[in-house]
């Protein structure tokens, strides 16, 4: 039978073991940070206690009230200039780890034994590995040092942390982050800026979301007028994440207390409100003990303020921010575990991309020869994996050039651009001879239709040019997009780039000397008898029958024929008496009133030249396309990778075509470190079960 003691037993069990599952949780956040520090990862963000204060509140004492040991730089002015981050470690005394060492009770291999170290309480640097400081003394003398190393003698600042590690049997396990206090007017030889130096490095500690905000001020001054509230406001304004520290209760005036403002009705803070009482600079000189400074505390607190004494002082404020910060890695422990499986999908995508180092240089160099060939074929034919959607690209392009920017060249040209009826008519002229013509001479025609067929090989030719231009561009769309290896090896690449071009600049002469031979052949033979051709004498049957309805049967064009033979021929009358006129001198007239007969021949002539262009321009509309497919664009596709295997496959040359970029290596190697990060951070996260986060 169960009985009620039984049961309660059991529920006390499990609350300790609850709470100490939930101890382990920042162990586990501190073994992550210390994985994301060996490669500085800012991606991750890790939950984190941060301490804002001003300068000289009594930040440096409350933390050693809650190490309860001297460790940290003492002195006048800004002391802390670099952030310290502090990784609590409670440990197991040193004759239970002793006895672990000999494995009486524990395993030998138990997590807190710590083989090896014969000291209650030590140190460890990030910065100084498989060192161990026993000596809190050189602990300070360490931070001054390493300080001094990076931010110089001088009072700067310097946003790189220093990482610090105590272990001690009377810690609990905690992460703080100590920063710089805030200040308002440069010392010494500090720099202008520094009021804006020290707000923008805590900016980019609290900014973080998942870090808590321990904001201390001194009792002894208005809190309305704390600068890390206004700060902790800034990036927290709901409160959610802030936890207010009142040091220095004992220096407030005479006459005076702070309860008002350790029960939050100055300025409340969802997170509380701890009171502290900090070591004096008296006892810091007589080398007061921390256990006599805490044990006057609580005596000073019970005195001052017995109503909160058991909800202030340094050890209360220790258990607050431990169990605050173990609930917020609670919180936030879910989604860190999305955030670094995501990262690690990202990186290995990333890592993969680079590829990996070469070690059969012929069989590497083959297989990128062969894919930058095929995908240079596939972008032609609109097959290729990387389609672009801003602009037209490969074979798409090409035909938007035949179909469009060619055609519509060809089509803007007019049958009859630069031809006058003054042209047409002097043509015929000098195509009769000394002879007046009964008819309209054949010669004039093919002048002139020869001289209009001639305005087709400009556009043509350009039409070739802009083909090869696309093929060029084709080159660099596949080493950015479709071929990612090109960009490991610069050497190869420009190889690929060179050989390309010379095989598209061969085949160039080639390509515009058959189009020039096609505006060629067309020049050479008109062929009148052409199937789509109109009959002359249909054309000149249709133009006589439109002037005879328009002159009412060819009355008029009587009258006017005598009225001409009466009229004097311009240019040609009887001179003056005592005139010598020279009529080789004489201008010929630049534009005059044609007769119906001289109207008829143009007429005759324009449309025959009109229709014969038609049909030649239909004909190199669609000849010219298919001369570029032929002797350029499938020429090139079929012997492109003979060509690149021909050229670059040559024994002497492959390691020094597989050098890879130093950028490349470096970001490997880079990328390969951060994806074993992720991967060690996943597992320590995986370490925890699910039944530890709730």
């Amino acid at each position: 039978m169960v009985t009620t003691d039984t049961l309660d037993r059991s529920n006390i069990s499990i609350v300790y073991r609850f709470i100490s599952r939930m101890e382990t949780l920042i162990p586990t956040i501190n073994r992550l940070q210390e994985v994301f520090l060996t490669v500085g990862a800012e991606s991750i963000q890790l939950p984190q206690i941060v301490v804002v204060g001003s300068q000289s509140c009594g930040k440096s004492s409350m933390l050693e009230s809650l190490v309860g040991r001297d460790f940290l730089p003492r002195g006048s002015g800004i002391v802390t200039r670099r952030p310290l981050v502090l990784q609590l470690v409670n440990v197991a005394p040193l004759q239970e780890r002793l006895k672990t060492e000999n494995g009486n009770e524990v395993k030998q291999n138990a997590p807190n034994s710590y083989p090896g170290i014969k000291a209650e309480e030590w140190g460890t640097f990030l910065h100084c590995k498989n060192q161990i400081f026993t000596d809190f003394l050189e602990i300070r003398q360490e931070i001054e040092a390493e300080t001094e190393r990076s931010s110089g003698d001088n009072k700067g600042i310097s946003p790189e942390p220093i990482y610090l590690k105590i272990f001690s049997p009377k810690v609990l396990n905690l992460t703080l982050v100590d920063l710089p206090g805030i200040t308002k007017v440069p010392v010494g030889d500090q720099p202008e800026d520094i009021e804006t130096q020290v707000q923008e490095m805590i900016l980019s500690f609290i900014s973080n979301p998942n870090s808590l905000i321990l904001a201390v001020s001194p009792a002894n001054s208005d809190l309305a007028t704390s600068d890390a509230l206004k700060l902790a406001r800034e990036v927290d304004p709901d409160g959610r994440r802030t936890l207010l520290a009142i040091s220095k209760l004992d220096l407030m005036d005479a006459g005076t207390d702070a309860l008002e403002v350790l029960l939050g009705r100055v300025i409340p803070v969802r997170l509380g409100i701890i009171g502290v009482v900090n070591r004096s600079q008296h006892d810091i000189n007589i080398r007061k003990s921390l256990e006599d400074s805490m044990r006057d505390e609580q005596a000073y607190l019970q005195r001052h303020y017995p109503s909160l004494a058991s909800r202030c002082g340094s050890r209360y404020l220790a258990k607050t921010l431990s169990r605050l910060l173990m609930h917020h890695i609670r919180d936030c422990l879910p989604d860190l575990k999305t955030r670094v499986t995501v990262l690690s999908a990202q990186y290995q995508a990333r890592l993969n991309s680079y590829g990996q180092p070469v070690e059969d240089h012929s069989a590497t160099l083959l297989q990128i020869v062969t894919k930058f060939a095929s995908d240079y074929c596939n972008t032609i034919e609109g097959t290729a994996r990387h389609i672009q959607t801003s602009e037209l690209c490969g074979g798409a392009r090409i035909c938007y050039i035949f179909h469009e920017t060619f055609g519509r060249t060809l089509q803007s040209i007019d049958p009859l651009g630069g031809l006058t009826e003054l042209d047409i008519l002097t043509a015929i002229r000098n195509a009769t001879g000394p002879r007046p013509a009964l008819f309209v001479p054949e010669v004039s025609f093919e002048l002139l239709v020869k001289r209009q067929i001639k305005r087709l090989e400009e556009p043509s030719l350009r039409c070739v040019e802009l083909v090869h231009e696309e093929l060029q561009r084709i080159v660099q769309h596949c080493s950015s997009y479709s071929t990612q290896e090109l960009l490991r090896f610069p050497k190869l690449h420009d190889s690929i780039v060179e050989v390309v071009t010379g095989l598209l600049k061969k085949r160039l002469p080639i390509t515009n000397e058959m189009v020039h031979n096609l505006v060629a052949i067309e020049l050479a033979y008109i062929n009148t008898k052409h199937p789509d051709f109109t009959d002359a004498a249909q054309v000149s049957a249709s133009v006589n029958s439109q002037q005879a309805e328009a002159l009412d049967g060819g009355k008029r064009w009587k009258n006017e024929k005598v009225a001409e033979e009466k009229a004097p021929a311009a240019g040609f009358g009887s001179p003056s008496k005592g005139q010598a006129i020279n009529l080789l001198d004489t201008a010929v007239p630049n534009s005059r009133k044609l007769s119906t007969r001289e109207q008829r021949d143009c007429e005759v002539i324009q449309r025959l030249i009109k229709c014969y262009f038609l049909i030649v321009r239909k004909c190199i509309q669609d000849s010219v396309p298919k001369t570029v497919m032929h002797f350029l664009v499938n020429f090139v596709k079929e012997h492109l990778q003979s060509e690149l295997v021909g050229q670059l496959y040559k024994q002497p040359l492959l390691r020094e075509l597989l050098i890879e970029s130093q950028d490349t290596a470096q970001q490997r190697t880079e990328v390969a470190q951060m994806l074993e990060a992720l991967k060690k951070a996943n597992n320590i996260i995986s370490e925890i079960r699910e039944t530890h986060l709730w």
